[in-house]
């Protein structure tokens, strides 16, 4: 994109822009050439004038000439349009560019050679005005070199207008202009013809390679949709209105002085983004016109005006004849390569505040403006960011708790009875790691790692956890509450997806099917024929999730693959010189398989998330929602196994099925892992911190610096003409907001999926296995900060501008963080039983006199004679060593003992504590969840009070609307109106709400129907 108006290769010069081209000299600086530029313009006027005239006659030259005496001509002389080209230069200069009047032809003559100039270029030349005219109401237009309504800057009336500068361009159609295909011209023509029938306005732009159909809908078309897709509109303020709204907010005014002072810095900037006070919403209908307030921003704002429009694409026909199911709408077109795309506009003013202080992250700090990103994108999206931000600051407490929790350990570093032991420990040999190549090392080795283990596996563990479970619950019904004011704002209660249209592919599915050609010839069912489940839908459905479970299977056997290299790594002597040492095995060969892991996931995720669309396209999902969420689902579950099994494995697997000494439970010949004597948990965190960090700067690099990279080389190719020079040309020069906007990233889907699923497998990370790791939250904190403000510059930058759709919540995400919570819950309970030594040493302290833990470490290992080795090796060191006992981790009787190396009964005792731990726990954790659920409704009190107050309200206003139009009507048909009674039947009006209001509430209890 160019953004200097000297910024033109002579390249894309044709040859009558080259004849004019030698009259404007440009300099090298940018300060040069602008001023260069101004000058030379005064000074070539009259050379231009000349030429331009001598092409015209004679005859006109004297009546043309700059600063005539004639005050006719000064009359109706019009600034010049640099943006305005619906005729030629020649014709301006004749007067046909002017519906009235001549017109300056001299400074038309002068359009001839600037708008050359302007060919590929974002701004207009410095100095240049822009006029108001031309262009009729609607119709379709073809234009010469530079177009009307797209040629100039973003300061031009006709930037992102039709030709005019009135209408708006709310919609954008972009096909090749080079299409020789006579059956994809004729779809056009019939789709455009249906849009004009359904009363959309239609301009053309055919001056690159690519042309353009610019779209606007009236305020006639706009308010028959509106009707039909009951769309609330903000109303006028009623009587009373003011009262509720005071009632129902809590006095909180001192408080909130004092918060607004102290967070000031993260305060919105209210010039930018004022305030709004809240208004009740009604679904639009004609009839209530003059109830809606026109001046609200929320009246048929942009997001509103493209949702209507989309809406008419998805059902108008393209091909002749008679309306059949594979013959409708907007995306089978684009998929059928008929249209390149379909978009809306991006709005410079809004865009620019918003990436000024929403998309900055120097905003990092800074609240959102919600209401605005609902303007802009619609509510789906906002809902989006508000769920995000929300997210994010509910993370703020767990985050200082986690802290809180990981300097406990540091503070009582030196307290832990265990790792004191361990590494006072002189004596203590412990068995061989593996069979061949490793001897056997004094338990003292450990000592730093257990160290470590202690700040993740102390006092505090089990709290933290009971914390994590309470804050997940709260989270979620906190959220809810959130949203349902957020949704109510917006004018969204009550809002439900009504009978959505099928989509295009679905339809396109249907018709190509032999069964259903019957159906498809029956007028009555040729839109929308039924398809059964059990004939048609299950062997799809069946075969999309047979390959998920397929794939499933193929992430565990990679997990597993993993696992087994582990072993191999551990059973191996030559991977580095100072293998043996305990430093390695427990911290740098965990280390290398947790990236070895993430690379694993990642391939994995980017392949399936391909054939996870192909797998959904191949069912039968009638509307976007079972589409979406089909996808959402099957996507997630595999996710689910893809980024946890590796830390199930270790939280719940590792260490737990060893074997002894001289009988070992292979797999594959392979020895199965130990965990080191302070537990698994070391390695859990170690792991959890390499995948939960790498995939979120595996994720930042996908989203945001693909994007960067891919438009820094269109514009590097388009600066320096290398399509053109080097293949066919593939860019289109940004000469309008509309050929900005294609250069730009599709926004594919607009459900937003990826941005959902990356903060949705986090948040599992955070709840499933947090407390392996306090500074989890802290390090997801971080993150979204960051996330919020990236999300927002990919969409404003990087991305076109999506459709508006409405929501009324995030969808199936709330229901898969429910059942995630509830999984949390076992996940902690098992980690805590089977992975830290918390029922191990409540055992200890139950059976033993012993309350300070003395001789809690010799309690968890077991003797071993090696002389009972089964392996040669394993003789073979023990004799060089001259060792004749060694211990090992795990609980079973000693060799002198009767069975030897068989389980205790003190094994039994852990093994039932651990399991009634589980269930306790689980079930305490759960009752609490459900009274808390109980306790915090989805709506809060104040807020259904307020919608059945305003509900009522808002029905007595429309009944005395109702019988004011009646009388009205009546006196009009009897008798001439009076001045001034309509005035006095409105305050009268006003005064009986006033006093309904007052004493209705008892009557508000009636919501039978919905308004607000």
């Amino acid at each position: 994109m160019r953004t200097h108006d000297y910024d033109y290769p002579e390249s894309e010069m044709d040859e009558r822009e080259s004849l004019y081209f030698d009259t404007i000299s440009l300099a090298d600086s940018e300060a040069a050439a602008a001023a260069a530029h101004r000058k030379s313009l005064s000074q070539s006027r009259n050379t231009i004038y000349h030429s331009a005239v001598d092409l015209a006659g004679d005859e006109t030259r004297n009546s043309l000439r700059l600063g005539g005496s004639s005050s006719a001509a000064a009359e109706h002389r019009l600034p010049w349009q640099p943006g305005y080209r619906q005729s030629t230069a020649l014709e301006h200069l004749n007067g046909a560019g002017y519906g009235v009047g001549g017109g300056d032809q001299a400074d038309a003559a002068i359009a001839a050679q600037v708008l050359a100039l302007q060919n590929g270029r974002t701004h207009l030349p410095t100095g240049i005005g822009v006029g108001g005219g031309g262009g009729g109401a609607g119709g379709v237009y073809s234009y010469s070199r530079s177009g009307a309504g797209g040629g100039g800057s973003g300061d031009d009336e006709t930037y992102r207008r039709f030709n005019d500068g009135s209408r708006s361009v709310d919609f954008v159609l972009a096909y090749k202009g080079e299409d020789v295909d006579e059956v994809a011209a004729s779809k056009r023509r019939i789709f455009e013809a249906n849009l004009m029938s359904e009363g959309i306005q239609l301009e053309y732009y055919k001056e690159q390679w690519v042309h353009f159909v610019k779209l606007h809908a009236p305020a006639e078309v706009l308010y028959r949709y509106a009707e039909i897709l009951k769309i609330k509109m903000p109303l006028k303020i009623i009587p009373g209105q003011e009262q509720i709204i005071a009632d129902t907010t809590p006095d909180f005014r001192a408080v909130s002085r004092i918060c607004r002072s102290l967070f000031s810095s993260v305060q919105l900037n209210t010039e930018l983004f004022p305030e709004r006070k809240p208004r009740i919403h009604l679904e639009f209908a004609r009839k209530y016109l003059e109830l809606y307030d026109e001046e609200h921003p929320n009246y048929f704002d942009e997001s509103t005006r493209y949702s209507i429009i989309n809406f008419i694409m998805q059902r108008q026909q393209f091909e002749g004849g008679e309306e059949k199911a594979d013959n409708l709408g907007i995306e089978k077109l684009i998929e059928d390569g008929v249209y390149l795309c379909a978009y809306t506009l991006h709005d410079k003013d809004t865009r620019g505040k918003l990436l000024k202080e929403w998309a900055n992250i120097g905003k990092w700090k800074n609240l959102q403006p919600l209401d605005h990103i609902k303007d802009y994108f619609g509510p789906k999206v906002a809902l989006y960011f508000a769920w995000l931000g929300f997210y994010t600051q509910m993370l703020i407490p767990v985050s200082i708790l986690g802290i809180l929790f990981f300097v406990y350990g540091f503070l009582t570093w030196n307290s832990d009875p265990i790792s004191f032991d361990i590494c006072n420990d002189n004596e203590t040999i412990m068995c061989p790691q593996c069979d061949r190549g490793c001897k056997f090392w004094r338990l003292n080795e450990t000592c730093t790692s257990s160290r470590f283990n202690y700040l993740i596996d102390n006092q505090m563990t089990m709290v933290f956890a009971f914390v994590m479970a309470i804050w997940a619950v709260i989270y979620l019904e906190l959220w809810k509450r959130y949203s349902a004011g957020l949704v109510h704002r917006w004018g969204l209660t009550g809002f439900n997806h009504h009978v959505e249209h099928p989509r295009p592919q679905y339809l396109a599915k249907i018709s190509n099917s032999k069964r259903f050609s019957d159906k498809l010839n029956d007028p009555k069912t040729s839109f929308d024929p039924d398809v059964p489940f059990w004939s048609t839908k299950f062997l799809p459905n069946f075969t999309s999730y047979s390959i998920m479970v397929l794939f499933i299977c193929i992430s565990l056997i990679a997990v597993a693959a993993v696992i087994i290299y582990r072993m191999a790594q551990r059973a191996s002597h030559t991977i580095l010189a100072n293998e043996n040492t305990m430093t390695y095995r427990i911290m740098v060969l965990p280390i290398t398989a947790g990236f070895l892991d993430l690379i694993v996931i990642s391939i994995l995720d980017m392949a399936y998330s391909n054939l996870a669309v192909r797998l959904t396209n191949y069912e039968y999902c009638r509307t976007q929602t079972e589409y979406d969420e089909s996808l959402t689902i099957k996507n997630y579950v595999f996710q689910f196994v893809n980024y946890y099994s590796s830390l199930f494995y270790i939280a719940f697997l590792k260490g737990k099925f060893v074997g002894y000494p001289s009988k070992y439970n292979r797999i594959f010949s392979f020895r199965q892992e130990e965990c080191n004597p302070g537990g698994c948990l070391m390695e859990l965190c170690v792991q959890l911190v390499i995948i939960m960090v790498g995939k979120q700067a595996v994720n930042a690099i996908v989203e945001m610096l693909i994007p960067f990279l891919m438009r820094t080389a269109k514009e590097f190719s388009q600066r320096y003409d290398w399509y053109r020079r080097h293949s066919e040309q593939k860019l289109v020069p940004s000469t309008n907001q509309f050929t900005e906007d294609f250069n730009l990233l599709p926004t594919e889907n607009s459900s937003l999926y990826e941005e959902y699923l990356e903060m949705v497998v986090q948040y599992g990370f955070i709840t499933l296995f947090s407390l392996a790791f306090p500074l989890a939250p802290l390090l997801a904190l971080i993150n979204n900060v960051i996330e919020v403000r990236l999300d927002a510059i990919k969409m404003l930058r990087f991305m076109r501008r999506p459709v508006g759709m409405r929501a009324r919540n995030i969808g199936v995400w709330q229901s898969i963080m429910a059942v995630v919570t509830h999984i949390a819950v076992a996940s902690s309970a098992m980690i805590i039983a089977f992975s830290s030594n918390f029922i191990p040493k409540l055992v200890y302290k139950a059976t033993h006199d012993d309350p300070e833990l003395n001789g809690y470490l010799n309690f968890t290992l077991a003797t071993f004679y090696t002389k009972d080795y089964g392996t040669q090796s394993l003789l073979d060191v023990s004799a060089q060593a001259n060792v004749t006992e060694c211990h090992y981790i795990e609980f079973r009787n000693d060799p002198w003992e009767n069975p030897p190396y068989k389980r205790p009964m003190i094994y039994w005792k852990i093994l039932t504590a651990r399991l009634a731990f589980i269930v306790i726990y689980q079930n305490i954790i759960t009752m609490l969840q459900g009274i808390l659920r109980w306790a915090v409704p989805d709506v809060s009190g104040r807020l259904l009070k307020r919608i059945k107050r305003e509900n009522f309200l808002l029905r007595e206003h429309i009944i005395e609307y109702e019988k004011r139009q009646a009388q009205e009507v009546t006196q009009s048909q009897t008798q001439p109106t009076v001045g001034g009674g309509a005035a006095v039947t409105k305050t009268e009006t006003d005064n009986f709400l006033r006093q309904r209001q007052n004493g209705s509430d008892a009557a508000a209890g009636d919501n039978a129907t919905t308004y607000v």
